[in-house]
């Protein structure tokens, strides 16, 4: 088995950022509308989504494989690049649902491999 030391310590990044996210919800009474109102709102679930996205670029090549029919990586670094490179303007209903559907999925996942890793 590889030495996974450094994707667990992504992971562990990772899931603190899942776990901001879901608490920026929650602050916010997980409403769309203040969501749409509230540069800072927006702001703070894009860039934690952002950062998810980013971190998925410091996983192993091993890890990656390894888990890539559990958890869709491309599409996680891929919007991390729409933000970053600004390909369009982003759909502010997408980026809401990804935190309200995506990331207690991903949450999920990470609680999961954090056990499984740290064994």
């Amino acid at each position: 088995m590889p030495n996974y030391t450094r994707d667990l310590t992504v992971i562990i990044h990772m899931k603190v950022y899942c776990k901001q996210i879901l608490e920026t919800l929650a602050r916010f009474e997980n409403s769309f509308d203040i969501f749409i109102k509230d540069n800072d709102f927006q702001d703070s679930i894009s860039m934690k989504i952002f950062q998810i996205g980013e971190l998925v670029n410091h996983l192993s090549s091993e890890y990656l494989n390894e888990t890539q029919n559990e958890i869709n990586w491309s599409d996680i670094r891929g919007m991390r690049n729409r933000f970053a490179h600004g390909y369009f303007e982003m759909d502010k209903k997408v980026i809401f649902n990804t935190a309200q559907k995506d990331i207690p999925v991903l949450q999920e996942f990470l609680n999961k491999e954090i056990k499984r890793l740290s064994l």
